[in-house]
């Protein structure tokens, strides 16, 4: 059977747009989207492809906006695939190839869903438009945030956004996104004095010194959550001390921690309460600070019904809202759209070798876009 969301997928994977290369991607699919009346607008920010495109509807309306990445991560050696990474292969209704999940389909599916809105409702309301870059999996420094300002700055006005990350868990529309936490990252290094272990008395050991200020920060409750996110974790990524010699007490000690942390907390205050506690432990230290994302939430509203009441009615299922995962451009689409939410393919394959989407979804999957478009936009 002809599908023209799996044929659009398998065109996207086959451009190799390991990031932040887009590959023409953005090229192939603005093509598309100026045939049925869309203004497309590349932008570029150094070495990052960002296409921002709308088609203003016939009577006054809310703005929807699809928003996706082209980019994906490198594939790994070619001999941990059981095909080429970068050409789409079927086996047993499965389509393989880097990107299938993370997330060509998605964005191959909102398109094909546009296109036959449009077909049908060249009238609507409103204005549907889209958002794509090849800087999600990277830096995010030059894509989705600076498109934001950019739109930001000559006074654009967002309504809803759907990002379609995949999302869903077993099966297609089983859970959607509607927040994501954010993350803070520290670098903290504390200084002692070198010397040889047979000497202590000569030097200061930062790991000793560390070690009851590490346990109390693994201790610490930082907050409880609330109706959308989990309590805030704080987990340690690396620690590194030492000259690589078993006779020579370190001289400094770096730990990279993390934060994932709910709407509850707020970046300042999680910074406080750190250095209070490492200052209450009288520790010689620096602390770097990197801010990758700050949380956003979505309560339940006109988007979140829309698409929920698409599943339930091209899937048959009762999705689950749910902020969990790591960061996702939906961080910077939320200073300036009032919802925004999740939602894809299943997504227990991305980033891996093999990654892979099932073909049974693709129809469903689009039907779902388009089923939401019409709810909001008829």
């Amino acid at each position: 059977m002809n599908c023209p969301v799996r044929s659009l997928a398998e065109s996207l994977i086959r451009l190799r747009s390991v990031t932040p290369d887009d590959a023409g991607c953005q090229t192939l699919i603005a093509d598309r989207l100026r045939a049925i009346g869309f203004d497309c607008e590349p932008m570029r920010f150094g070495e990052v492809d960002n296409l921002w495109a709308v088609r203003r509807g016939a009577r006054p309306g809310p703005t929807l906006v699809f928003a996706g990445h082209t980019d994906v991560v490198p594939a790994g050696p070619r001999q941990w695939w059981h095909s080429d990474p970068f050409e789409p292969t079927e086996r047993e209704g499965v389509l393989y190839g880097r990107g299938a999940a993370d997330m060509k389909s998605s964005i191959a599916g909102f398109v094909v869903a546009i296109e036959e809105f449009v077909a049908a409702r060249p009238d609507h309301c409103g204005a549907i438009a889209v958002l794509l870059t090849s800087d999600e999996e990277g830096p995010a420094l030059d894509g989705t945030v600076k498109v934001i300002n950019a739109l930001r700055a000559r006074g654009e006005s967002l309504d809803y956004c759907i990002v379609g990350e995949p999302t869903s868990v077993r099966i297609i529309g089983d859970m959607i996104k509607n927040g994501r936490r954010g993350s803070l990252t520290g670098k903290l290094v504390v200084q002692g004095i070198q010397g040889h272990v047979a000497y202590p008395h000569l030097a200061r050991n930062p790991v000793h010194e560390l070690a009851p200020a590490l346990a109390a920060l693994v201790a610490e409750r930082w907050d409880e959550g609330n109706d959308y996110f989990p309590p805030t974790t704080w987990q340690v990524s690396n620690i590194h001390a030492g000259t690589g010699v078993g006779n020579v007490i370190p001289g400094e000690v770096t730990v990279d921690f993390n934060f994932r942390f709910s709407t509850a907390s707020t970046v300042e205050g999680l910074k406080a309460r750190v250095h209070t506690l490492l200052d209450a432990h009288r520790l010689h230290y620096k602390l770097d600070w990197t801010v990758g994302g700050l949380p956003f939430l979505t309560p339940k509203g006109a988007l979140s019904q829309a698409l929920s009441d698409a599943i339930q009615l091209e899937a048959g299922v009762q999705t689950e809202l749910s902020t969990t995962g790591g960061t996702s451009d939906g961080r910077f689409i939320s200073s300036l759209c009032r919802e925004v939410i999740e939602f894809g393919p299943p997504n227990a394959s991305i980033h891996k070798t093999n990654e892979n989407v099932e073909l049974a979804w693709l129809q469903p999957m689009k039907n779902i876009y388009r089923r939401t478009i019409a709810s909001l936009l008829a």
